[in-house]
């Protein structure tokens, strides 16, 4: 591990003296793709610059230990198990770091929810869980922009796409995509009554240009008239934009701009998004079941979470975690739930690389 830092350190370096070099400051391209490296790996820089500190001042302590100054040597008597403690902690972190990131990551997200078994119910709560992600986002300091939403007059939502653009957006909110179950008494029940209704959440990482090879000729694009509450037309031109990729069949319609053209960016970034999400699937089916199993994939067929308003309780029963604090979740509260998901599948990560080492 050490020697792979130490090439780390050496890499960082070399770097940052090409992020001052005039002739990659002028060459954008080389500048942006350095720069994403460079920060990829001064965490990890960082937190091997404090080992090598603990550690030398571990050989200092263990060499008063050996002198004759009593106190000093009660002093580093107290001190060593800190230190100890200390490049534990670290040497742990760095695992995780080492850990093979996944290149998706540090991307936006196309976020799609969509109303599952419930009725106006599981729409309402369609609607609460983009808020949720909403004001999770903001407290982030994230933007979030609506790329196609599908409404219900009370207040619900039976389908909305949206894009999550931030740093680090996808690496936080990829363990959210699968089914996510509510119960509650909903607003429209008189006898008070609990139902049962569900939502599909999916992730996928924004698609860059270079990642999807879409050629023109694979689409096949028709425009129509935008359609409000009631069938009533928002437009009398047509703005509204679907454009069907005819090899994979995908279907992507978008209406909420009064532009057909932004419309037209709108579904072309959705589309460029779930044909790289089936791109990765279908790499991911090559890798060992093994693999796999000792990863998790977070797979967004499973179901992942219930939100169950009378105990004031949400469950994700991936990890066996129970929060009696849904209020605030619901609200957007979700570092808890998030950071220990990370935690989980980082502990299952490193498990898997244990095992392969010890192979």
């Amino acid at each position: 591990m050490l020697n792979r830092l130490e090439q780390i350190e050496k890499r960082c370096i070399e770097l940052g003296n090409l992020l001052s070099d005039p002739k990659i400051i002028s060459d954008q391209e080389s500048f942006q793709k350095y720069g994403k490296e460079h920060s990829s790996l001064s965490e990890m820089v960082k937190v091997y610059h404090e080992l090598k500190k603990v550690d030398s001042e571990l050989e200092e302590n263990k060499a008063i230990l050996e002198g004759k100054d009593d106190e000093l040597r009660e002093l580093a008597k107290e001190e060593i198990p800190e230190l100890q403690k200390r490049k534990v902690e670290l040497e742990e972190r760095l695992k995780v770091l080492l850990l093979p990131k996944d290149p998706n990551d540090e991307k936006n997200i196309i976020l799609e929810i969509r109303a599952g078994v419930g009725g106006d119910e599981a729409a309402i709560f369609a609607a609460d869980l983009f808020r949720m992600y909403s004001r999770y986002a903001e407290a982030q300091r994230w933007k979030v922009e609506v790329l196609s939403s599908s409404s219900i007059g009370i207040g619900g939502l039976k389908e909305i796409i949206a894009i999550i653009a931030g740093k680090g957006a996808y690496s936080k909110l990829k363990y959210e995509s699968g089914v996510h179950r509510v119960q509650r008494v909903p607003a429209t029940e008189a006898s008070g009554r609990i139902h049962t209704s569900t939502v599909t959440v999916a992730v996928l990482p924004e698609a860059e240009e270079i990642e999807v090879d879409i050629k023109p000729d694979e689409l096949r694009v028709d425009t129509f008239r935008a359609g409000g509450h009631g069938g009533q037309n928002v437009n009398k031109v047509e703005t509204a934009v679907r454009i069907t990729h005819v090899p994979s069949g995908l279907v992507v319609s978008c209406q909420d701009e009064k532009s057909q053209h932004k419309n037209r960016q709108k579904a072309m970034k959705i589309l460029a998004s779930r044909l790289l999400d089936i791109k990765q699937r279908e790499q991911e089916t090559k890798i060992a079941q093994e693999r796999k199993s000792q990863v998790g994939t977070g797979d967004r067929s499973e179901k992942i979470r219930t939100y169950n308003f009378p105990q004031n309780r949400v469950s994700d029963h991936r990890i066996g975690l129970a929060i009696h604090r849904l209020d605030a979740v619901i609200e957007g509260d979700l570092n808890e739930l998030i950071e220990t998901l990370i935690h989980h599948y980082q502990t299952e990560a490193l498990k898997g690389q244990n095992m392969a080492l010890q192979i």
